[in-house]
């Protein structure tokens, strides 16, 4: 299994989830859409918070 291709793809889809979100937040003004920006840092500098949190990664 190829998990530098897994880890793009996750990386990928936290872009855009956290822009998505982000674009919510300005439209509707809720801040609890600002959370976004977590996904969005998360994916440009490639790690997951999660991991951080649980101290377990599946992909190493």
């Amino acid at each position: 299994m190829n998990y530098n291709k897994i880890r793009s793809v996750c990386r990928v889809i936290r872009i855009i989830l956290g822009l998505f979100l982000i674009a919510i937040a300005f439209i509707t003004g809720n801040v609890w859409f600002y959370l976004g920006f977590i996904l969005l840092i998360a994916g440009i500098m490639n790690f997951c918070p999660l991991c951080i949190i649980t101290k377990k990664c599946s992909i190493k």
